[in-house]
């Protein structure tokens, strides 16, 4: 019976890299004076009465380095998408001509990506926890699975593999961080 018990090491890895990419994501959401597509996607434009996310009312492109544009399909919803970019929080000034919005990215100044900086810092912390919670569950099956009558020897091995998830996961948390934070502080 004891054979029979097993930890899914697989869910583990799963929920781990579920946390990277969910880091990923912030951090692409993160401005560093360079224009990225990712930058606009949080942003919801009020259409036809439902939010609606930007790239739904309209295709965004990076023509250059420090400009996006936003060319919107429905001449009617220009406003809308305007507006819904000023409120966004970006700090980005959107210039209409026509159907298309120009968001020219400003150079970042010293101050702002030491803010940035310290935003992505705690971006990678939350996925820590996320990780280290995950690491806690699969300990605790463990626990579980030794009062089931796991030999003290298996659990040793499990509980090894599942650090291992861990610290690997680990690493490549705090490799993102400090490429994403170079990534800020290049001018």
């Amino acid at each position: 019976m004891a054979e029979d018990i097993e930890i899914d090491l697989d869910d583990l890895q799963r929920r781990m890299d579920g946390a990277m990419s969910a880091l990923k994501q912030e951090f692409a959401s993160l401005r560093t004076g360079r224009a990225s597509s990712s930058m606009v996607e949080p942003i919801m434009v009020d259409a036809y009465g439902a939010l609606t996310p930007i790239n739904q009312v309209g295709t965004v492109n990076v023509p250059e380095p420090r400009m996006l544009t936003i060319s919107v399909w429905d001449k009617s919803l220009v406003g809308a998408t305007e507006k819904a970019i000023r409120e966004s929080g970006l700090g980005i000034n959107p210039v209409v001509d026509g159907t298309t919005i120009r968001l020219p990215i400003p150079e970042l100044n010293e101050e702002r990506r030491r803010e940035l900086s310290k935003v992505a810092a705690q971006f990678a912390e939350n996925a820590r926890i996320a990780v280290r919670n995950i690491r806690r569950d699969g300990m605790d099956r463990l626990k579980k699975a030794k009062a089931d009558g796991m030999s003290e020897d298996d659990v040793k091995i499990w509980s090894d593999e599942v650090q291992s998830l861990t610290d690997n996961a680990i690493k490549a948390i705090d490799e993102t961080l400090e490429h994403k934070q170079a990534e800020i502080m290049q001018v």
